[in-house]
């Protein structure tokens, strides 16, 4: 798929505050947050681009201060990326800086402070490295969070993630976008279906 046209950072307009982005976000839905859309990524781009540069710069690093913003700043530098840049090396870039603004989040008690059907973006950063103790972490928050729902879609995505790391040391599917090798075993992984972003 081609990615969408990006205007440059220096002229991409900023006009979204936390509220702004947290309840576009909850309004687009679940079916949409994890569907592979072209329309849906459309969307993100005239939206939220220039927000996301806006973050990854450190201009939004007041917002963390407030469960909302800390929510917005995990959006911005861990989901909207992936929308962005899907299927580019960009699409990664801040997953670092989402680590830390979740972290220090879940520290002050955002994550809790969060309604539930948002709460689980507070973790998604942590299922999206190829860390071990990352994973860990993930499949520990989202337990929790599955046990207080009642829901098992909270946990059972962490758990696949968690797998894959653990098998690979990394997600087999972003070999190609980061100009890694695959081994044999990871080309038939994703050559059987298996989890491909």
């Amino acid at each position: 798929m081609a990615a969408p046209a990006r205007s440059t950072p220096a002229k991409a307009a900023v006009h979204e505050t936390p509220a702004d982005i947290t309840v576009f976000w909850r309004n687009v839905g679940r079916t949409k947050w994890f569907a592979k859309d072209p329309a849906f990524d459309e969307l993100v781009c005239t939206r939220l681009e220039g927000s996301h540069h806006a973050a990854a710069r450190g201009e939004f690093d007041s917002w963390a201060a407030s469960s909302q913003g800390a929510l917005a700043l995990v959006l911005l530098l861990d989901q909207v990326p992936r929308n962005l840049w899907r299927g580019s090396a960009h699409a990664f870039a801040t997953d670092a800086l989402a680590r830390r603004v979740a972290d220090t989040a879940i520290v002050q008690g955002h994550d809790m402070a969060t309604p539930p059907d948002l709460r689980a973006f507070f973790y998604l950063p942590f299922a999206h490295s190829e860390s071990a103790a990352d994973q860990a972490r993930s499949v520990a928050l989202n337990g929790a969070l599955a046990a207080a729902t009642g829901n098992p879609d909270d946990d059972r995505s962490a758990i696949e993630h968690r797998q894959i790391v653990e098998r690979f040391g990394r997600f087999p599917h972003r070999n190609r976008c980061l100009g890694r090798d695959s081994t044999a075993e990871e080309t038939a992984f994703l050559a059987a279906g298996g989890f491909a972003g």
